[in-house]
């Protein structure tokens, strides 16, 4: 079977990917530990996005394109994790119901 290698946009976003979830010089993980990473940076991302709405709301110098951006990435950061976590229970659903 002959792979076809992504290009233009999905090239880059797979290459992204792929450097986000195996890093360089470092051993594989497990599922687990990789889930639980995903589940850090989104909480880390909300709590950037929060912080600087804080600071805007305080009155404090910072640009409205860069709060709405920050509340952008956590709001989408956290449906990617809602809808992996809704496919996991789906997939675990249909094992459990498979007969043995």
């Amino acid at each position: 079977m002959t792979m076809i290698a992504p290009t233009g946009l999905a090239g880059d976003i797979l290459g992204r990917a792929v450097s986000k979830l195996k890093p360089q010089g470092q051993p594989d993980v497990g599922f687990a530990s990789q889930m639980k990473n995903a589940v850090n940076e989104v909480a880390k991302m909300q709590n950037e996005s929060s912080r600087i709405t804080q600071a805007f709301e305080a009155g404090e110098e910072v640009d409205v394109t860069k709060v709405m951006l920050a509340r952008e990435k956590s709001s989408i950061a956290f449906e990617a994790t809602m809808q992996i976590r809704n496919k996991l229970l789906s997939a675990y659903k249909d094992i459990v119901s498979m007969p043995v």
